[in-house]
């Protein structure tokens, strides 16, 4: 009966720790652009955005891939590890033309940053996600990008 016990003991600490580490970022996930939602000054924002944020060692990669206003595919990605260090981006279609990011944990479901091109800041970035993790929303500021971008977790 002991034997029983504390398996059923473990079986309920695995089951209710499942979704606490779940928790523990809730940026991570599969994200596609609401552009019902989205706001791109100046327009047109893309046709097509998919947002995908993983765990990568330490760190967390997010990855971009969409389609254009007229057409044209592109994709970017970054690993970041939220403590501020300048994170170089690869890709096509980056906004603003950045080259790097560094973003810092406000809390567990807002992140701030810089975008960087060539050392000099090109915009100020702040993400949020809703707290029941569904809705993350992505603001950007800077001389050639002002977005409002809303993504729905998939």
């Amino acid at each position: 009966m002991k034997r029983n016990g504390r398996w059923l003991a473990l079986f309920v600490l695995v089951v209710t720790a499942l979704p606490v580490a779940a928790q523990g970022n809730p940026f991570l996930g599969t994200w596609k652009l609401n552009t019902a939602k989205s706001k791109f000054v100046p327009g047109p924002g893309p046709q097509s955005l998919t947002r995908t944020v993983t765990a990568s060692g330490n760190g967390v990669k997010y990855s971009f891939a969409g389609e254009s206003a007229d057409g044209k595919a592109f994709g970017y990605s970054f690993v970041t590890y939220y403590d501020k260090t300048n994170a170089a981006i690869t890709g096509t279609g980056i906004p603003g033309g950045a080259d790097a990011i560094s973003l810092k944990k406000v809390n567990p479901y807002k992140a701030e940053g810089t975008m960087w091109k060539g050392g000099h800041e090109v915009g100020k970035v702040v993400a949020e996600v809703s707290k029941d993790g569904m809705v993350t929303t992505v603001k950007m500021k800077g001389p050639e990008v002002n977005s409002e971008t809303v993504y729905d977790k998939q």
